[in-house]
């Protein structure tokens, strides 16, 4: 029995010790988000394979082998990786939804034209260890901005948090990071890590952020009117991200937001950086693009541009 106990500590700080699983960043790393990697692996070409295969909170890797479409959100388990299987797979009107889980990756998926009564294209809520990569989100401007819900939506105390190398284009509302002005008891807590987007016709929110700390580096803004808006509390690091065609509002606050902003080309926006100055530590190394590699190195990467 004492074997037993003392087997099962050295177990349980080797998982405690685990290292966030390969090509994770950011505040994604700093909570060592390994999703799935190491359990088993399934393979999925319909809608209710896909919502049985990551059901559960038990390791597993779920990969997307087929468009699918539909209207509706699908919850994602705890200790879940999903992909799709190459840079074409797309869920038309599903989104996916990591609600009151932890330990997350999803890499690798097109999503387009999830509608507002099913919910957000990413929806990430009282949630921890997320990592959103290589994802192409999308629905159109030709409807009401209501017509649709956020393209990544991360609130209710969401921490460790990432959405990196990611495409999101022609919507209203692109990332919303806490829930309400009101909020502040749980999402004081958030941390989120935005780097090397491609955003491009995408109306706001790029991000809105609200309370907690957020680094956003490196991304490309096309046509984005209102860009980054730090606000109510929010303390944001903001480096080395580019501007260009239609822009009101790159990086402004509202309601007592805060940034440290540096290296950042406002191209033709008309208003550069409003947001009062503050500083913020970040507690990871990461690799920054000079201002002058982003687009080039953005467009060429951002997106569903992998396979599985």
């Amino acid at each position: 029995m004492k074997f037993f106990l003392y087997a099962l500590s050295l177990s349980l700080s080797a998982l405690s010790a685990l290292a966030a699983a390969p090509g994770v960043t950011g505040w994604a790393a700093v909570g060592n988000t390994t999703g799935g990697e190491g359990g088993p692996t399934t393979r999925v070409s319909t809608l209710a394979a896909l919502k049985t295969a990551v059901t559960g909170n038990a390791v597993k890797r779920v990969v997307i082998t087929a468009s699918l479409s539909g209207n509706e959100v699908i919850r994602i388990g705890s200790n879940t990786s999903v992909y799709g299987a190459s840079g074409s797979i797309t869920l038309t009107g599903i989104g996916l939804r990591v609600y009151q889980a932890n330990n997350v990756i999803i890499r690798n998926i097109k999503i387009a034209k999830v509608l507002a009564d099913a919910g957000d294209a990413i929806g990430i809520q009282e949630a921890s260890k997320v990592f959103v990569d290589h994802v192409d989100l999308s629905s159109d401007r030709s409807h009401d901005k209501d017509y649709y819900d956020g393209l990544a939506d991360i609130t209710h105390g969401c921490t460790y948090v990432t959405v990196s190398n990611s495409y999101l284009h022609d919507h209203w509302k692109g990332v919303l990071v806490g829930h309400s002005d009101s909020n502040a008891s749980e999402d004081t807590s958030i941390t989120v890590t935005i780097n090397n987007n491609y955003f491009k016709n995408v109306n706001s929110r790029g991000p809105s952020f609200r309370f907690g700390k957020g680094h956003v580096y490196n991304n490309y803004y096309q046509d984005v009117s209102d860009g980054i808006n730090t606000r109510v509390g929010a303390v944001l690091r903001v480096e080395n991200n580019v501007w260009r065609g239609t822009c009101s509002k790159a990086l402004y606050s509202t309601d007592g937001g805060y940034a440290q902003a540096s290296g950042n080309d406002f191209g033709t926006c008309s208003s550069g950086n409003t947001a009062p100055s503050s500083s913020l530590s970040i507690p990871y190394s990461y690799s920054l693009l000079s201002t002058g590699s982003v687009i080039s190195s953005v467009t060429a990467n951002a997106g569903a541009k992998l396979s599985y």
